[in-house]
This record gives C-alpha cells, structure tokens and sequence, in this order.
C-alpha cells in the first residue's frame, strides 16, 4: 500500500481573552451614553443632516473672501463644496473628470477643487483612507469608538479624551450614532471651527462661529 503523507493538524484558533473588569465597565459607559445636543460654543450649520447618496470622503478648504470654513463632499454623484458657517452649498461638479473623480487617483488622496477654490486640490479622507484633524489647539477631542461592533459612535471632550475622567455631558458628549450607514469621516477643519462627521449616505457638520445668515435649505 502507498503511503501519503500525514496532513500537518490544524492549528486550533486561539480564544481571545475576556474582557477584564475595568473594559466592561468602560464599555458599559460609552454604551449609556445617549447622543446629545453638541455644547456651546458649538452649534449645528444644517437643521438636519444633509443626504448625500453614494459619499466616498470628504475635506476642507478656506474660502478666500470670507474665510469662512468650506467642506467638500465626493460622492458617486460628482463633487460638491458647502459654506461650513452658513450651511449654503455654493458650488456642484455633477460630471468631474474621470481621474479626478475619486482621491484614490491621486497619491496624496486630493481631488481638484470647486467654486472659490478652483485651481486648489483638497485632500479627502474617507473610503479611499486619509484622515482629518481629531484635536484643536485649544483642547477640543474627537473620538470614534465602537462599544457594539459595526456600529461607531463619534465622542467629543474636553478632558484629554478616554477613558473620560469629567461626568458625561459636561466633559465629554456623544454627538454621533452611526447605526444606519458606515462611517466615512469625522474630524475637525484645520481653523478647530468647524466639525464634520461624515457617512456612507449623509454629511453633518457644527461649527463655532456665528451664523451671518440662515442657513440655505437644500
């Protein structure tokens, strides 16, 4: 009889290890936490979040008038860039380019960009990777933390971030429950005025400046 060769045992996974005490406890906290209103100095630009079927990423410029934070929304639909104070939108590219209609075409993840900021490239982040600013120079947080996997929950502070040592709701604020469509993106502007989460199908922004205007209804 021929012999085969003995097949090498599967090795067995490894079980992960349990959570200790003090990981429940801090997952059983971020897990009470309902969303809230954003705190003062911060203030919603839209009355609602704005659709946006399809969103691959997004990112921010300045516009060069008024300086007012811009945010530029890439979606399946084309390009389109918001006044981030207002809430207008103020420019729209529904057919951009072929290699430029998503960052991954470009090694540093930018797409060319609209409106005022036309001649500029803006890096995106979202799908395709990338990343915006998760802190402000003058002590302000984001966290994207996932106590009930696949579902994010977007977390600003004010005490250095987790495990959150101030009491809920006056050190720290669960702004955002991305429970009905994957998250793109979240992460200040540059100027620390403005605040964007980002999701597969919608784009909500806060910002700390004043509104001049009301916000456009789109």
């Amino acid at each position: 009889m021929k012999r085969t060769k003995k097949a090498a045992p599967v090795e067995q996974p490894r079980h992960e290890a349990e959570l200790s005490a003090y990981q429940r406890a801090l997952r059983d906290r971020l897990l009470a936490a309902p969303v809230v209103a954003a705190p003062e100095p911060w203030r919603p630009v839209f009355e609602r979040c704005v659709p946006v079927g399809g969103l691959l990423g997004i990112g921010f410029a300045a516009h060069p008038d008024s300086g007012h934070d811009l945010v530029m929304v890439v979606s399946h639909d084309g390009h389109g860039l918001f006044d981030a104070v207002t809430g207008e939108k103020i420019a729209r590219d529904r057919d951009p380019a072929p290699e430029d209609s998503t960052p991954d075409s470009a090694a540093d993840l930018s797409c060319p960009g609209l409106g005022p900021v036309s001649g500029n490239r803006v890096h995106i982040a979202g799908l395709f990777g990338g990343g915006l600013h998760m802190t402000t120079p003058d002590g302000w947080t984001l966290e994207v933390v996932t106590p009930a996997w696949p579902n994010d929950r977007v977390l600003l502070s004010r005490d250095g971030g987790l495990p959150h040592s101030g009491p809920y709701g006056e050190h720290w604020w669960h702004l955002f429950h991305s429970n009905y469509s994957e998250l793109r993106a979240t992460g200040f502007s540059p100027s620390g005025q403005t605040l964007a989460v980002a999701t597969s199908s919608d784009l909500t922004l806060w910002t700390r400046r004043p509104a001049s205007v009301t916000a456009a209804v789109l």
